[in-house]
């Protein structure tokens, strides 16, 4: 898993005037939490674009005032008009217990059923996984080179190995789709060939 590196100030007051403010001069209002005790701090919002605008997963190295923590990104609050970050929260992780995180995932191979016409489609571009913090991956590999036409992969069929992937068994992941036009040409040959058939 890839880490990166934040630094956080802590917040002397926590009103709501404050926050305000805060965001004024481009900087997130955060919470540490999951220790022993709550860390209210705010960081720069430049330094969150690599966390939150990407579709990868990261564990966090976040050094508030010469204490550095290992954590993730717990949740995000946005603004519903500017989108502008309003509140960020990060739980800290320790090597003991697990952790849940939304992890993305990798196509790998080429699906034969793409080479006879059809679409691969990525129906999840993350999972839920449990794990402990050493075996968490940066992301799940799904193989699609057995996929033909019409086939998918689901999540049973992921060799999970060291962690747990939370979603039901039966949900697909990726799948190679029939476009409609290569429907309609299989079922008018389907007919065509029955047409046949039927004069011998």
């Amino acid at each position: 898993m890839q880490t990166l590196e934040i630094i956080g100030y802590k917040r002397a007051n926590l009103g709501k005037q404050e926050a305000k403010q805060l965001r004024r001069e481009a900087n997130a209002p955060c919470v540490l939490y999951g220790g022993q005790e709550q860390v209210h701090f705010h960081t720069p919002m430049a330094l969150l674009r690599d966390l939150v605008y990407t579709p990868n997963a990261y564990f966090v190295d976040l050094t508030i005032e010469r204490t550095t923590y290992i954590c993730i990104l717990q949740d995000i609050q946005f603004h519903p008009v500017s989108e502008m970050i309003l509140h960020v929260d990060f739980l800290q992780i320790f090597d003991e217990k697990q952790v849940k995180m939304q992890i993305p995932t990798m196509l790998m191979g080429q699906a034969p059923g793409v080479t006879k016409g059809g679409m691969l489609t990525k129906k999840m571009k993350k999972l839920p996984v449990l794990a402990y913090p050493k075996y968490m991956p940066a992301h799940i590999q799904v193989d699609v080179s057995s996929l033909e036409l019409g086939e998918m992969v689901r999540v049973r069929d992921i060799e999970a190995k060291n962690y747990t992937i939370l979603s039901s068994p039966g949900i697909p992941i990726a799948s190679v789709e029939i476009p409609r036009a290569l429907r309609s040409a299989t079922s008018q040959a389907e007919e065509a060939g029955d047409a046949v058939a039927d004069k011998g």
